[in-house]
């Protein structure tokens, strides 16, 4: 790494606040994801958040790739993660009774959600399929008519083909559940499951960097990343293995290609084929009909030049519609071999 990089590197743990940092993060992704990341805060973190961002002024690029890099090293590493809500609930314990702090501490640890049967419908179904498959089908029967169906449906895919038929059969016969019941199911879920989901169960930081990686644009993608490899080389190549880029697409099997290009919008892949390598439009052209593969083709030759950033964002939307749908198990996606290869106009 540079002396000049190194330099930067010092210059910007001094020179700007919290608030100023996270501004900058905001300025460096792209606008779906910073939705996202303002509707997961509070009003007066959005009025700070906006403050900073509104005052900032001029950031170099230079200044905008360190601030990056450092928060992949800082993400990445355990030691900067360990104990937050440990201090949390030694901070809490000054202000509260011990029964209310673990109260506080078991909801920021379970999974998000308004209430009990949110956080239930936000969990991953294999792990509350584990979790029931131990309980009476009668007390399954009322815990998956209380959250979102397309969970519930999940759910009972996860279980023993007897119990989800009997647990069916009694959804059907279900009448009013007493207010008494509800509550001893509640209060056993958050004591059982709610209250130890988030100790047994923690997202890889790799896996959450690789996540943010995928949604910068493609210069700013390999930019960060050959950066970081500059300093933890090993680290680059985990985040690398864990995304999945455009050029992956090549890497899926015929059925999730065909489930993708009935999905997507074909004028977006004219854009996103453009410049691109043969072997990848041929993995779409072959798998379409002749004549949507000929009005494809058309398509692309009476676009022209295309600017690289629309490419890019074309490219971004299929990956994320692939994700999506690799998400909802419509397709598998594998992550390929060959990755970081520069599209041209």
């Amino acid at each position: 790494m540079t002396e000049k990089f190194l330099n930067i590197m010092k210059e910007e743990k001094v020179s700007y606040s919290g608030n100023e940092r996270a501004a900058i993060m905001m300025f460096s992704l792209p606008d779906e994801q910073v939705q996202k990341i303002f509707s997961y805060l509070e009003t007066e973190e959005v009025k700070d958040l906006s403050q900073a961002m509104a005052n900032l002024g001029t950031v170099s690029s230079e200044k905008v790739e360190t601030l990056c890099v450092e928060f992949v090293n800082e993400i990445s590493s355990t030691g900067s993660l360990v104990g937050s809500v440990e201090s949390t609930r030694r901070l809490l314990l000054k202000l509260m009774t011990q029964s209310e702090v673990d109260k506080i501490i078991d909801d920021v640890r379970g999974p998000a959600g308004k209430n009990l049967w949110d956080k239930l419908s936000s969990v991953d179904e294999e792990i509350l399929a584990g979790y029931l498959k131990n309980e009476s089908p009668q007390t399954v029967a009322v815990i998956l008519s209380r959250i979102r169906p397309e969970t519930s449906a999940k759910v009972l895919s996860c279980l023993p083909e007897t119990m989800a038929d009997e647990i069916v059969i009694r959804l059907l016969r279900m009448d009013t559940v007493k207010r008494e019941v509800i509550e001893e199911i509640e209060n056993t879920l958050h004591r059982e499951f709610i209250s130890t989901l988030g100790r047994s169960v923690k997202k890889d930081p790799y896996a959450i960097v690789a996540e943010v990686f995928n949604n910068l644009d493609r210069t700013s993608e390999m930019r960060l990343l050959n950066r970081l490899e500059e300093k933890k080389p090993e680290i680059a190549e985990r985040i690398r293995n864990l995304m999945f880029t455009f050029e992956d697409i090549v890497q899926l099997d015929k059925t999730s290609i065909v489930v993708i290009l009935r999905t997507i919008d074909k004028s977006k892949l004219a854009i996103a084929l453009k410049g691109t390598q043969d072997r990848i439009k041929e993995k779409f052209i072959k798998n379409m009909s002749e004549r949507g593969a000929k009005l494809l083709l058309d398509e692309m030759a009476n676009l022209g030049l295309v600017r690289l950033k629309d490419v890019e964002k074309a490219q971004n939307e299929i990956v994320m519609i692939a994700k999506n749908l690799a998400a909802c198990n419509e397709i598998s996606i594998n992550n390929g071999s060959e990755k970081g290869e520069q599209l041209v106009e």
